[in-house]
């Protein structure tokens, strides 16, 4: 997505949220607000009609919630869906995250952070904001439990090292530099990492990071 405009789908059932989140995210600086959905049983028919690039999804609505919308999208395999949050929606950021949510960034985050997200989630790279990463981290161990698995001993020390990295919260590009190779290199390894481990996405390989030493909890 460098240097093209991210088309944005805005889904919040309060009318004061999706114009605060428009306002931040303007044409000049790289973003298309395509359209708005009030709720989650809108979303499939306005993804299909203007295909954006990424999702902006609130978790509570009064029909169909974000985790029922998120899942819908995952299933077809687009487009990527960034979940707004709250402090008292512990509960359902394990939710979310298993129904494939590529990224979770707090409604009261700096304009600068969801900037920072939405680019993120447009690359493929996902994105947990510092804030939250801890709280989704609980909240999923509580619900799932943590997996045991021998799988990252098949991993190389190169792949083990950009997997630690990604649990940092590393975008391709920071990776690349940490490391001093290139981002096409980055995103090979990444590539095999999935597959190694049965990942489907960036913020699963971040608990996995935590769950098995990988990154020490902060």
């Amino acid at each position: 997505m460098d240097g093209a405009e991210i088309c944005v789908l805005l889904v919040d059932d309060q009318d004061l949220v999706r114009s605060g989140l428009r306002r931040i995210l303007r044409r000049k600086d790289g973003f298309n607000v395509v359209a708005e959905c009030s709720d989650g049983d809108e979303v499939p028919a306005v993804v299909a009609e203007h295909r954006p690039d990424v999702v902006v999804m609130d978790l509570r609505m009064k029909r169909v919630d974000g985790i029922q919308a998120t899942r819908s999208l995952a299933a077809q395999g687009f487009p990527p869906v960034l979940v707004l949050t709250t402090f008292s929606e512990d509960e359902l950021l394990s939710g979310a995250l298993r129904a494939g949510a590529a990224g979770f960034v707090l409604k009261d985050s700096s304009a600068e952070e969801l900037i920072r997200a939405v680019r993120a989630v447009a690359r493929g790279e996902g994105y947990l904001a510092p804030a939250v990463t801890s709280r989704v981290l609980t909240t999923y161990r509580r619900a799932a439990g943590v997996a045991e698995s021998s799988a990252v001993a098949e991993l190389t020390a190169r792949e083990h090292d950009v997997l630690r990295l990604i649990g940092q919260g590393l975008s391709n590009a920071e990776i690349a530099e940490e490391l001093v190779i290139s981002e096409v290199t980055v995103k090979s390894h990444i590539g095999r990492i999935f597959l190694k481990l049965d990942l489907r996405d960036r913020a699963a390989a971040i608990v996995y990071a935590y769950d098995h030493g990988i990154v020490a909890p902060r």
